[in-house]
């Protein structure tokens, strides 16, 4: 087993021990852990305390950069489709996961399973019902004030 996966199940294993859930994340550059994180649910009442999320917070904050393209991550369960979209906004391009989340729904954790499942449906069929609601010409238009601040700079 790679050494970073190795690393990433021990977070997840000692995690279990401590009443959390079995999911440790490790994110590497150039070969050497610039963070850690493991799923901090049990700790607060967050449920964005993923530990890909935390280790690509702390990383972040560490480095004083949005930009982590040149980082891979090891995670002992492959990503929740939150976890996911946090790697591909940090720009991350490679990862590795040591357990799939339809082998995590065997053990009762399927609900990535069907979140995946349910992004992959139109707009209108998804479970949680967005629905746009355009701003009014009342307020300016957020988009339109931070593009004319960005163009100006």
């Amino acid at each position: 087993m790679d050494q970073f996966m190795r690393r990433a199940a021990e977070l997840a294993l000692k995690n279990v021990q401590e009443g959390g859930d079995p999911f440790g994340a490790v994110l590497v550059k150039d070969g050497e852990i610039i963070s850690e994180g493991v799923n901090e649910l049990h700790f607060k009442y967050d449920s964005s305390g993923h530990a890909e999320l935390l280790a690509i917070r702390r990383a972040q904050e560490k480095l004083q950069t949005h930009d982590l393209s040149d980082h891979i991550m090891y995670a002992s369960g492959e990503p929740c489709p939150m976890c996911l979209a946090a790697m591909y906004m940090a720009g991350i391009e490679e990862g590795y996961y040591g357990i799939s989340i339809e082998e995590t729904a065997t053990y009762g954790m399927g609900r990535s399973v069907s979140l995946y499942a349910d992004f992959a449906k139109p707009r209108k069929e998804r479970q949680l019902k967005m629905r746009q609601m355009p701003l009014t010409k009342e307020i300016d238009n957020p988009m339109q004030v931070w593009k004319k601040n960005k163009d100006v700079k």
